[in-house]
């Protein structure tokens, strides 16, 4: 296993994806710098206004279309001059296989919210909050919106080994990835819509009658529900996959 993660590694670092890893951070620090404080000022204090304007953009857009991307970049290789026929040619389990790409992935998609982490820090020192930073809300949402990634990320996954075209399973995080504003505004398909999960998790509303509230053991039931979902039809699809 950790041979294959190794290898997995490496084939990441030559398709240059890491620098991808630092735009939904920056993206995050240039909204939060730019953003008009004024519009909260008295219903909030200065981190949560800061946070919940940032989140609306990276936990809305670039959230889930970075899963799509990573999930797609990490299959690149086998797709191309036969790299399915040579990976499990060697002396590994389909199911290692699959295993160690989901955990690189997610691995990659909780770095990239610490470095969120840093970017909303980065925004209270720069504009001088005086109230104490709430790690522990903050954390909260960070990690939140982490877990709110399983789902997508198996699903992507599996979009990605089933598609041989990079671009194909990117369109199709895409096309639902767009319509995630309208979801997440309706009751009844708001906490069922996969991509607009890790908004719901980053959120800091919190209280009932809030326009975006959804109680958290409704939240993690329905992501544990669908990451199970789309886990196992991945790993039974690629336990079937013809290479």
């Amino acid at each position: 296993m950790v041979g294959i993660l190794r290898s997995e590694w490496l084939k990441l670092r030559k398709s240059k994806i890491l620098p991808i890893i630092f735009v939904g951070p920056l993206i995050g620090l240039f909204i939060g710098l730019t953003y008009n404080m004024d519009l909260l000022e008295g219903v909030a204090n200065d981190w949560y206004i800061a946070l919940m304007g940032m989140n609306f953009t990276y936990a809305l857009l670039f959230l889930p279309l970075i899963t799509g991307v990573l999930a797609s970049v990490i299959c690149r290789y086998e797709h191309q001059a036969g790299g399915w026929k040579q990976l499990l040619a060697m002396p590994v389990t389909r199911g290692k296989v699959f295993i160690s790409k989901y955990a690189l992935v997610m691995l990659l998609v909780m770095v990239i919210q610490l470095l969120y982490l840093a970017s909303v820090y980065t925004v209270g020192m720069i504009k001088g909050f005086t109230t104490p930073f709430p790690i522990d809300i903050v954390w909260k949402s960070i990690f939140g919106g982490w877990v709110a990634t399983l789902p997508l990320v198996a699903l992507q996954l599996w979009m990605s080994m089933l598609f041989k075209s990079f671009a194909a399973p990117f369109a199709v995080n895409v096309i639902f990835t767009l319509p995630t504003i309208l979801a997440i505004n309706s009751e009844t398909y708001g906490p069922y819509y996969p991509w607009g999960q890790p908004f719901m998790m980053m959120y800091i509303g919190g209280k009932e009658g809030d326009v975006f509230f959804i109680p958290w053991d409704q939240l993690l039931l329905v992501v544990g529900g669908s990451f199970v979902l789309f886990f196992l039809c991945g790993y039974i699809y690629f336990q079937r996959k013809a290479v």
